[in-house]
């Protein structure tokens, strides 16, 4: 299998610059802080994720049946029509 995208020193040296320019040098922590954050976050949900059994993480992303859902649904979209003609 061919490599397609490979960044060598130079690609990284001309990111670098470019991103200090774009962002200027007092933001770029902030930036470089919330990215982590945001990884961080996405490891902890996947590690949740793969710690619940297959049937526990079925069961917990529907919990009440789909006509009663839909039909909860209906009285909503009723309800907030209001006085509408």
């Amino acid at each position: 299998m061919k490599l397609l995208f490979v960044l060598g020193m130079p690609e990284i040296i001309a990111i670098a610059v470019l991103v200090l320019l774009l962002f200027g040098g007092k933001k770029i922590p902030e930036l470089m802080r919330g990215l982590g954050r945001g990884v961080k976050e996405f490891k902890d949900g996947m590690k949740d994720i793969a710690d619940k059994p297959d049937n526990e993480a079925a069961d917990s992303v529907s919990e009440k049946p789909v006509k009663e859902s839909l039909a909860q649904d209906s009285v909503k979209e009723d309800n907030a029509g209001g006085g509408q003609v």
